[in-house]
């Protein structure tokens, strides 16, 4: 269909089997919001006319589980899977710590990711994964409050903090809670396409659809509260970004030679020095852009300088000009989102 803009899916004959794995005190909305949007493109099928493209359902070791909100979720017993689903979930929550040690719970990812074709996790339920070692060398995504932990964890996981969701071949990691929406609706958009997933995030009345490198909004607040040498610095940073800050006034600021402080904030943070920076100017451009500042004007107070460069840290950091992104956050507000 030339000139079309969408090729259009073939939907499959029988449903798309989606199973979410929850376990004791794991986080509601992890469960509720990734199966909230498939049961969401089941219904606007039905109305349509449509045959469902979807079978969600929950699953655990019990056939009951209590999340840690303290809302009891009905689940579908692991015994009671003899086959495995086209997608298998793994929530998050602070119950992971024992999900990790949950043998039978293990038994059951390590014996059906090989044989899914998709497999995603959803804020912490990335320690799960990680435990199996199925994301070993791989590109992965966490909570950022997490993050060192992770780290320190998982060594060879190629973990990265500020993308809200990542995709390493069929292996999908998402960050924070309402990220795990964002990245089931990315999931759909690969089934169904670009028009049923927007379908989906309307009626749902969020944000369609926030792209995977988009930086987790919470990342300035990580590196300013976080324990360490280097929580004073960043507030400092945050107050003086309209500076020329170089990498020796930053050095002197955090009472350290330039060499020692580069090679300490990289191992601490994850980041080099500069690039901190970058994102930390590019955030509080962003949140300028969000109180309709104009574009040059947001520049010029994040300490980023020109227009031109703005557009070009946008594109480097959230995958969008600062005029697309204005754009989409003005969709947002009008969805309600």
């Amino acid at each position: 269909m030339a000139g079309s803009p969408e090729t259009p899916r073939i939907l499959p004959i029988v449903p798309r089997t989606i199973d979410i794995i929850a376990f004791p005190d794991c986080q509601l909305l992890d469960v509720a919001g990734p199966l909230q949007v498939f049961a969401t493109a089941n219904d606007l099928a039905q109305r349509a006319g449509r045959p469902e493209p979807y079978r969600p359902r929950v699953i655990a070791t019990t056939s009951s589980v209590a999340t840690s909100s303290g809302l009891a979720l009905s689940a579908t017993r692991l015994d009671e899977v003899p086959e495995p689903p086209d997608t298998l979930i793994v929530a998050g929550g602070w119950g992971v710590e024992g999900a990790c040690r949950d043998a039978a719970l293990i038994a059951h990812v390590e014996a059906f990711a090989p044989k899914v074709r998709r497999l995603a996790s959803v804020c912490s339920g990335a320690f799960l994964l990680a435990s199996t070692g199925l994301l070993d060398g791989r590109r992965a995504a966490t909570h950022w409050q997490r993050g060192a932990e992770f780290r320190e964890r998982f060594p060879v996981v190629r973990l990265e903090l500020d993308p809200i969701f990542v995709r390493d071949g069929k292996i999908w990691t998402s960050a924070g809670v309402t990220a795990g929406i964002d990245l089931c609706l990315a999931l759909m958009e690969d089934d169904l396409g670009h028009d049923a997933a927007l379908e989906v995030a309307r009626q749902l009345v969020v944000f369609l659809k926030r792209p995977g490198d988009q930086a987790q909004f919470s990342a300035p607040l990580e590196r300013q509260m976080a324990a360490g040498p280097f929580a004073a610095l960043h507030g400092w940073m945050a107050g003086n970004l309209h500076r020329r800050l170089r990498l020796d006034i930053l050095a002197t600021q955090a009472g350290m030679s330039p060499r020692s402080f580069s090679r300490h904030y990289r191992r601490i943070t994850g980041h080099t020095p500069q690039a901190a920076l970058r994102l930390m100017r590019c955030e509080a451009a962003r949140d300028l852009l969000d109180k309709r500042m104009p574009i040059a004007e947001a520049a010029r107070r994040s300490g980023i300088g020109s227009s031109e460069t703005l557009r070009r840290a946008f594109l480097a950091t959230y995958g969008q000009t600062p005029s697309e992104y204005r754009g989409r956050f003005a969709v947002a507000c009008e969805l309600g989102g």
